[in-house]
Order: C-alpha cells, then sequence, then structure tokens
C-alpha cells in the first residue's frame, strides 16, 4: 500500500500509546538536558560580561555553583532521556514482532503460499529491527526540538523581538525545511534501498537450501555472480541514501553558520542603534550558537530516516493485510461425524484446480483418492481443512459450512499429513509433541510406534532427544513423514486427511503404516490419497479426480 511519510508515521505513533508516560518523561528529561547543555556557555558569557563590568553586580560563587549544576544535571539528563528512548524502542519492537507473528499466523497459510520466504524474513528482522531509529531517535526528539527551540525563541526575544524572529526563523530552517528537502531528494532511495536488502536475504536463503543441488551440477560460478549482482544493488541503494545524506550535512552545517552571522549582525546592528545592552549584544548569539543541538538532530533525520520509515511501511502492509480466510470463533461447538464436498469449485492463481466437484466422506470409513499430478487432490485435503474458501459449492463437516465451524473445533477434528513434513530444530520428541503440547512421553512413544519410528529412534545416540537439526537435514524423506504419521496419531483427532503418507518409505515401512491404519481405524475417519495401489487396498471406497472433476 502506498503512504506517505506522515501517514507511516502517524500509523507508528499509535503504537506508542501504551507506553505514554515513558515518552513523556523522555522528552521532559531531554528538553531539560538540552536547556543545560545550552545554559552552560550562556552562564559562562554572563560571567565574562559581569567580570568586564557590562552588566549589573553578579555573584561569581552562584554563577559557578549553577554552571556546576548545569554540566553534572546535563550527563545525568541524557542518559536518563536516552534509557526512557530505549526502553520505549525495545518494548515497542517486541510487541510489533508479537504483532507481525499474529498476523502471519492470521494470513497463513493462503496468503502467504507462494511468498518469498527470504523477502519474510527480512521483514520480520531487518525491518522491524530498523524502527528502533524512528522509537528511539525520532518521535522524543521531534517534541523535544519544538519545546527547546520555542523556549529559546522565548528567551533570545526577551532580549529584542527581532532577535527572537531570527532565532525562530533558524529553528524552522533547519529543523522543517531542511528535512523535508532532504526527504523529497531522498525519496525512493529508503524503499530501493529495503527491497533489494530483502532481495538479497531471498537470494542467500534460496542458494543455502539448493547448495547441494548447486554443486551437483556446478551452477556456483552462476549462483556466485548473481549473488554478486543482488551485492552490488544494495551497495548502490546505500551508496546513494550516503550521498543525500552527506549533502544534508552539509548543508545544515552551512545554513547554521548563516544564522549565526546573521544573529551576530542583527545583534550587533541593535546595540550601536542602543535598542539593546551589551548582554543583548553577546548573550543572543552565544544561546543561538549553543541551541541548534535538537533541531540538527531532525536535519539529519531527512534522509536517513527514509529507510525507516520505508521499513515501517513494509511492516504496516503486513499487519494491514487482510486473510483471505477469516477465522471462525464463538459458534456452537461441533463434534465430527462426517465431511462433505458439494459441487466444489476452485481457482488458484487464474487457474482452475477443482471444477464441480462433490464427494461424500462417511463416518468411520477409509476413502481412497487417486489421480494424476495436479489433478486437485491436495488441493481437496486443504479445502477440508479451511486452508483456502471454495469460490463456489459448499464444504461441510459434520453437516455445517466449515465457514460456520469454530477454527479451533476444525483443527481439532482433522490431521493433516502432507507430503513434505515440516521439522523445526528441536529434539525428535519436541517436533512430535507439536501435536500435543501436553503428551506424555508414554503417548509419544505409543504414536512412534504406529507409525514404525519407535525402532528407528532407539537406535539413535540420542534416543528422542536427538536434535533433527535445521529444517530436519539430518533425517531421510521417509524419516521425516513418519514423524509426521506420528504427530497426527499423536493428535487423536477423529478426521485423518493424509496426502501420499507412504510416498517416501519402502515396501516393509509402509506395509507397517498401513497395518497400523487398518488397526487405528476404529472411531477415525481417513481421507487417503496415495498414487500407490498397494496403499488404496486399505480404502473401503476409492475415487479418481481427473482434471478436478470426481469420478
Amino acid at each position: 500500500m502506498k503512504r506517505s511519510n506522515f501517514q507511516i508515521m502517524w500509523r507508528l505513533v499509535q503504537l506508542v500509546r501504551p507506553l505514554t508516560g515513558y515518552m513523556v518523561l523522555a522528552v521532559g528529561l531531554g528538553v531539560a538536558g538540552f536547556l543545560c547543555a545550552i545554559f552552560i556557555p550562556i552562564l559562562g558569557s554572563a560571567g565574562v560580561l559581569g567580570a568586564a563590568g557590562s552588566v549589573g553586580s553578579l555573584r561569581f560563587g552562584a554563577l559557578f555553583a549553577a554552571l556546576g549544576l548545569c554540566a553534572l544535571a546535563r550527563g545525568v539528563l541524557r542518559y536518563g532521556e536516552q534509557a526512557c528512548n530505549h526502553f520505549i524502542a525495545f518494548k515497542l519492537l517486541a510487541l510489533i514482532r508479537d504483532k507481525v507473528f499474529r498476523a502471519l499466523r492470521r494470513l497463513c497459510p493462503a496468503k502467504l503460499e507462494g511468498r518469498d520466504r527470504g523477502e519474510l524474513i527480512s521483514l520480520i528482522t531487518s525491518d522491524i529491527e530498523l524502527l528502533e531509529v524512528f522509537y528511539a531517535h525520532t518521535v522524543s526528539p521531534v517534541l523535544i526540538a519544538l519545546l527547546v527551540s520555542g523556549l529559546m525563541t522565548a528567551f533570545i526575544g526577551w532580549f529584542h523581538p527581532l532577535l527572537g524572529a531570527l532565532a525562530l526563523a533558524g529553528y524552522l530552517v533547519v529543523g522543517g525545511v531542511l528535512p523535508l528537502a532532504a526527504a523529497r531528494m531522498s525519496q525512493g532511495t529508503g524503499m530501493a534501498l529495503r527491497t533489494r536488502a530483502g532481495a538479497l536475504s531471498a537470494y542467500v536463503l534460496d542458494s543455502l537450501r539448493g547448495l547441494t543441488e548447486i554443486l551437483q551440477y556446478g551452477a556456483g560460478e552462476a549462483r556466485s555472480a548473481g549473488l554478486t549482482r543482488h551485492t552490488d544493488a544494495l551497495s548502490d541503494a546505500q551508496l546513494r541514501q550516503s550521498d543525500c545524506t552527506a549533502r544534508t550535512s552539509a548543508v545544515t552545517g552551512a545554513v547554521i553558520l548563516l544564522f549565526d552571522l546573521a544573529m551576530l549582525a542583527a545583534a550587533a546592528g541593535l546595540y550601536r542603534a542602543q535598542a539593546v545592552t551589551a548582554a543583548g549584544l553577546v548573550i543572543p548569539v552565544v544561546a543561538m550558537m549553543s541551541s541548534f543541538g535538537p533541531v540538527i538532530a531532525l536535519a539529519n533525520l531527512g534522509a536517513s530516516l527514509q529507510s525507516t520509515l520505508a521499513a515501517g511501511n513494509r511492516v504496516l502492509d503486513l499487519l494491514e493485510e487482510q486473510p483471505r480466510v477469516q477465522e471462525v470463533q464463538a459458534r456452537p461447538a461441533c463434534v465430527f461425524s462426517g465431511a462433505q464436498a458439494d459441487r466444489v469449485t476452485f481457482s488458484y492463481g487464474g487457474q482452475t484446480i477443482l471444477s464441480d466437484l462433490s464427494l461424500t466422506v462417511p463416518e468411520n470409513q477409509v476413502i481412497g483418492i487417486t489421480g494424476r499430478s495436479g489433478a486437485g487432490k491436495s488441493t481437496l485435503l486443504k479445502l477440508l481443512m479451511r486452508f483456502w474458501d471454495a469460490d463456489s459449492g459448499q464444504v461441510r463437516v459434520s453437516g455445517r459450512p466449515v465457514q460456520e465451524v469454530n477454527t479451533a473445533d476444525l483443527r481439532a477434528m482433522e490431521s493433516f499429513v502432507e507430503q513434505d513434513t515440516h521439522l523445526f530444530h528441536d529434539s525428535i520428541e519436541n517436533n512430535i509433541r507439536l501435536a500435543k503440547l501436553d503428551a506424555t512421553h508414554d503417548e509419544v512413544v505409543q504414536a512412534c510406534k504406529k507409525a514404525s519410528l519407535h525402532q528407528f529412534i532407539l537406535s539413535l545416540p540420542q534416543g528422542y532427544d536427538t536434535p533433527v537439526g535445521e529444517l530436519g537435514d539430518t533425517l531421510s524423506g521417509g524419516e521425516k513423514q513418519r514423524i509426521g504419521l506420528a504427530r497426527a496419531f499423536l493428535h487423536g483427532a477423529p478426521l485423518l486427511l493424509l496426502d501420499e503418507p507412504t510416498s517416501n518409505l519402502d515396501s516393509l515401512n509402509e506395509a507397517v503404516i498401513l497395518r497400523s491404519l487398518h488397526a487405528e481405524r476404529a472411531g477415525k475417519t481417513v481421507v487417503l490419497v496415495s498414487h500407490r495401489a498397494s496403499t488404496m487396498r486399505i480404502a473401503d471406497r476409492v475415487y479418481s479426480v481427473e482434471k478436478g472433476r470426481m469420478s
């Protein structure tokens, strides 16, 4: 979604509401800290004027005490401000990560099917991390700059209104005009930088996953050249942003110098005209020179903030994206008593997958589904799981349309085993226990025995505590598939949806699995998708899907 920078900032600022008290404290500490820093040279100037007899009698003891107090307080207040800002930033980053994870769960699987995993990883890591710049170094600095500039304008204007007006003009130009000009000049560079960073992350992740194939077919040079292209594109984007930042910094320094000279000239002219005293000549100039700190911070944000806002826009896009399938809650509880697809049509990516398909799955039966690859068999199982909603027709469970069944009830009634089983970087037991988090060790063992997995696990050095490695790379396809089956047995759902559950198994293990399915079929309903005629032997009825139609 295309948003303006102000819209992005406003949406990000709204997330600060739970921490408003800390933000007020950070702004108060920041204002007090900058005033202490500004008044150190002002008090020093007053002391010099007092020593020269240009101002009334001064109590130098009190003056030096005030200087020491300002110097000490500046450090303490600065520390307090930064501590509050970073507490806010890191607390909000944790909240945003939680929101992003919830959004991914809400969008999964329909909206995430086919999405680039590397791009998503870039978003939930580096993009969210970049928001720290906004929350720790943007929100409170803007408010601090406004308050300090207002107070200093009043202070300098107290000596003469013309000097106050000149100070205000300087603050507005440095803290307002220059950042806006820098943002306009660097417009697009931030999004380009984040996009190229995401593309590089995706390319690297893709290359790591396919490292075996790259080595096998001698594609290393080609992948290396692709990595160089992505890296160069990212470097070019970073260079353009760095150029904008450098130009902004140079222009800011020049503008500040011009306003300092203008203040000196104006104060000198007023002094010659006897409109101000010697104090009115020196102190406004010193105050002006020492008070640009808060607005300089804003000027420097003009270009560098573009990457942060681009990252924020990408995060907001994910948070505000609407799922294709809405979760169902607060409906009457449902007990499984069969399933049905009635004249279901479904398209994906503009291609019709299922066309006017009907199927009845009676309770306590094994229904086999065969057909060519791409005929729509797996899609039918996903519609029963309600990963997607049918374009037309109805998918019903226990006589109700799946859109009227509580999502939690639907997940409790169904177990889905896909051809490719995803394993987490954890132990074998914890990977299986995912299906029932409160399962005992004995329950896990019984599920593994049914999946013909128990003896294999016992042969491993660490048994059930054996780590499976990232993405399960330490296990074979058949071993991973049996872990998926063990999960389904442990889950204990009355409806088992099995998509090629024995495709990676040899005939011996297939026979063991089929015997387990046959033995466990009491009180179970099974929808079994397979190409193997041997697997179909346990089915009470077999259907064939061809070109999205049932026969």
